[in-house]
């Protein structure tokens, strides 16, 4: 539980000052709207994705990683395909934003997953 709350924590202040360090980039409404949603995104998928990791034996930790590593990219593809144009999104924004709040937290996950 600890390894989760500590996760949460370190997820939530990486991605939040990333976007907000995404938002002097790409300042138009429009673009700050679809930087802090796929935040919102990043954030729920993240923690899903370190409760899967944990979830399985010590001896198979790579496994619950890949599985979250899967998650990740599948949430990528359906937010591309599905939900960006929908939205009325700006797509370099909403996905560059998306592909780094994952790549920033699959960075600390085994950090994490090691304890």
């Amino acid at each position: 539980m600890k390894r989760v709350l500590a996760f949460a924590a370190i997820a939530a202040a990486l991605t939040a000052s990333t976007a907000a360090i995404m938002t002097i980039v790409w300042s138009t409404p429009a673009e700050e709207r679809a930087i802090w949603l796929s935040a919102a995104i990043a954030f729920v998928v993240q923690m899903l994705a370190f409760g899967v990791a944990t979830l399985v034996r010590r001896d198979q930790v790579i496994v619950g990683w890949g599985l979250g590593a899967i998650m990740r990219l599948v949430t990528l593809s359906v937010y591309a395909l599905v939900f960006v144009h929908p939205l009325h999104l700006p797509a370099t924004a909403a996905l560059v934003s998306l592909a780094m709040f994952f790549f920033l937290s699959t960075l600390v996950e085994p950090l994490l997953l090691a304890r």
